[in-house]
C-alpha cells in the first residue's frame, strides 16, 4: 500500500469519525437513547445503530469493494480475508454515553490483507482525535504522542483496565488503577504516555483493532494474554462471540511484567 493510499484512507476515516461524532452528540444532548440489552447483556442504543448505518453507507459509497465488520450490524465476517476492509465500533463506551459520562467515542480501523494499517478514534465530548497509520508517528489533535519512557522512573503513571478485570483476574501490579469504561480510550491512554499498562479482559475485535495500530506506532507493545490472536481476520467467524484479553504496555519490559502479574483467578 502506497503512502498516498494510506493518506487518502486516513483522511477518509478521520472525516467519518468527526461526522459520526456530530451524530452522537445530537443524540447525547437530546438525551435520546432508548437503550436495550443485546443477547450478551451489553447495551445498545438508537445512537449506536444510527452511526453504524451512517458509517456503513459512507464506506459502501467510497469503497464499494471493501468488507465491513461492525459491532452492531455486521459482527460476522464471511469474505476473503485478503480483500481490504474496515472494523468499526460506532459507539465505544455505550454505558458511559447513556449515563452522561464523557469517555465514549468512535473507533475506525482500516484492514489490509487481514491486518490493521490505519486507525482513527474520536471522543467527541473530550474533543480528542487520535490518528495513526503504519509507519507514521500517531497524533492526538495533530500533536505527536509517544508512550511513557522506560528509563524515567519518576513518571506518574497508572494501570488502566476494564470493570471485569478484578472479577476474573488476580492483578499484582503496583500502579494506581483507573477504569474509564471505554476500551478505546483505555488503550489509547498507553499511547499518549498516561498509563504504563492497559488491560481489557473481554475485548471484542472492534474494541482493540484501532489500538493494534496505535500502540506500536507510539512505541509500545500490544498483545493477548492468552488464547487466539485477533489478527489476521478469519473467514466465516462471528466476532460477537470472540473475546480477546488484551494488554497494551509502554515497553516490552512492562508488557512482560503485566503478563506475569495478571493471572486468571483459579
Amino acid at each position: 500500500m502506497t503512502n498516498n493510499e494510506l493518506s487518502k484512507d486516513l483522511e477518509f476515516a478521520t472525516q467519518l469519525c468527526l461526522e459520526s461524532g456530530k451524530i452522537l452528540l445530537d443524540f447525547f444532548h437530546q438525551n435520546n437513547f432508548h437503550p436495550t440489552r443485546k443477547t450478551d447483556r451489553s447495551l445498545v442504543t438508537e445512537a449506536d445503530l444510527a452511526v453504524d448505518i451512517f458509517i456503513r453507507n459512507s464506506i459502501s459509497q467510497s469503497y464499494p469493494q471493501d468488507y465491513l465488520i461492525s459491532e452492531e450490524l455486521n459482527p460476522q465476517f464471511k469474505n476473503n480475508p485478503s480483500v481490504s476492509g474496515w472494523i468499526i465500533d460506532p459507539l465505544d463506551g455505550t454505558t458511559n454515553f447513556v449515563l452522561g459520562l464523557v469517555h465514549w467515542g468512535i473507533l475506525i480501523t482500516r484492514i489490509i490483507d487481514g491486518y490493521p494499517v490505519i486507525s482513527v478514534q474520536y471522543f467527541p465530548l473530550l474533543d480528542e482525535l487520535y490518528q495513526t497509520a503504519i509507519g507514521s508517528l500517531p497524533t492526538l489533535n495533530q500533536r505527536p504522542i509517544r508512550v511513557e519512557k522506560e528509563g524515567d522512573l519518576s513518571t506518574l503513571t497508572i494501570f488502566s483496565c476494564c470493570s471485569r478485570t478484578f472479577r476474573d483476574y488476580q492483578v499484582n501490579l503496583r500502579y494506581k488503577t483507573r477504569i474509564f469504561g471505554s476500551a478505546g480510550y483505555s488503550l489509547s491512554s498507553v499511547a499518549r504516555g498516561v498509563a504504563r499498562d492497559a488491560f481489557e479482559a473481554t475485548a471484542k475485535i472492534w474494541d482493540l483493532a484501532a489500538a493494534w495500530v496505535l500502540i506500536p506506532q507510539a512505541g509500545g507493545v500490544i498483545g493477548v494474554i492468552h488464547g487466539e490472536q485477533p489478527f489476521p481476520i478469519q473467514n466465516d467467524l462471528d466476532y460477537q462471540t470472540k473475546d480477546y484479553p488484551v494488554i497494551a504496555s509502554a515497553s516490552e519490559l512492562w508488557f512482560n511484567e503485566a503478563l506475569n502479574k495478571i493471572k486468571i483467578k483459579e
